[in-house]
């Protein structure tokens, strides 16, 4: 099974390369974001210190309710005299210097348990994310100059003690440049953080995973956003920062080939996907599912709006052509009558208006009145 599996470049600690070996089955594990997420979410609250206000903030101070009848709510109010103190309102969160609504706890729940199986999909999810390229890249990393990806170095690296040595071995494979771009990324963090140490934020750079410390540890610990983890004991919140799959990770030649032992027939399990092809419209369409299932149904028969036989002349005509005939008939006799009648009128309009004027016109010839005398 392992010489069919791809095989992975191993790099000596001046950049060449020694070896090849076969790529890990966990390597092939499905690439689930989802499940990364959240895993990273729970796991991350672990680390969370309890918190909460002083049990007393705000109710430090002997107030009293004045009652009702004074005009005034019945807060509690501070009593005594001869300062601007006495009579203001105290105790509650509308109050100045009250106490806020609903005082945090130190019992809240903080911690968060995740089942075992998750936490393993998660890891191992990661771990195949970070040997895809495009999303190391789309993670932020700088990996333009490294020659293969999952990078795994050989030659002694897990005794490499010196960070001189470690900072040649990282020039190169080409994994100093994200090294660079951490160390250019620090800054001052926004926010009260600056104030409680935590004042400096930075981006994280490449993961050194190993087998065995034989002084690696000492040598690439002082590098600025450089991480390492042995691979028994691989964590997610370093694999994916964030909850975002892609880290930059470097392993180590017996650490690369501890991962067949550790995930496999003999250790965890590794995630099987749950379609071994995901094109759905491929899978329904081909000729073996097509003829075994039922032949495509008709559209449904689309039926017409009923229609009023009373106010509905093509319907009547469905149900009584002779009384649709009539009706009909009925109309276009009303209507010949309404037209006649009309022109009737209009005929009756403009022989009134021509005799008025022809009168008026005769009216008109007669000059003005009694233009001389009374006589006509």
């Amino acid at each position: 099974m392992a010489a069919t599996r791809p095989l992975c470049s191993v790099f000596n600690a001046d950049g060449t390369k020694a070896s090849d070996v076969p790529l890990p089955a966990v390597f092939s594990a499905p690439l689930r974001p989802d499940v990364v997420q959240f895993v990273h979410t729970q796991v991350n609250k672990n680390n969370r210190q309890a918190y909460s206000v002083n049990q007393h903030a705000g109710k430090m101070v002997s107030a009293l309710s004045w009652g009702t009848g004074r005009a005034v709510s019945r807060i509690p109010r501070v009593g005594g005299g001869g300062t601007q103190r006495s009579g203001q309102a105290a105790f509650g969160n509308m109050c100045r210097a009250g106490r806020m609504f609903a005082p945090t706890k130190t019992w809240r729940k903080w911690h968060r348990k995740t089942n075992t199986t998750q936490k393993r999909f998660a890891v191992a999810s990661a771990l195949a994310a970070s040997a895809i390229p495009a999303l190391v890249m789309a993670r932020g990393h700088s990996i333009d100059n490294v020659v293969e990806v999952p990078l795994v170095v050989g030659g002694g690296v897990e005794s490499v003690s010196k960070s001189t040595k470690a900072k040649e071995l990282l020039k190169s494979v080409g994994a100093f440049d994200d090294v660079e771009k951490c160390a250019a990324s620090k800054k001052i963090r926004a926010g009260k953080g600056k104030m409680r140490n935590r004042r400096y934020v930075m981006r994280r750079g490449p993961l050194v995973v190993y087998s065995s410390n034989d002084g690696i540890e000492q040598g690439f610990r002082n590098f600025p956003g450089v991480e390492l983890c042995n691979v028994e004991r691989l964590n997610l919140l370093q694999l994916a920062p964030g909850g975002h799959m892609g880290r930059f990770v470097i392993y180590t030649e017996s650490a690369f080939k501890a991962l067949d032992t550790i995930y496999g027939a003999s250790g965890k399990a590794i995630p099987q996907l749950a379609m071994a092809n995901a094109d759905l419209a491929r899978i329904i369409n081909s000729d073996e599912i097509q003829s075994v299932v039922n032949p495509a149904k008709a559209a449904a028969k689309k039926f017409l709006r009923k229609k009023n036989a009373v106010k509905n002349n093509k319907a009547l005509e469905k149900l009584s052509p002779y009384m649709a005939a009539a009706r009909a008939s009925e109309t276009r006799a009303q209507e010949e009558r309404k037209n006649k009648k009309s022109k009737s009128i209009k005929k009756k309009r403009g022989a009134s208006r021509k005799s008025a004027l022809e009168f008026a016109a005769k009216i008109a010839k007669q000059g003005e009145i009694c233009e001389n005398g009374f006589e006509l």
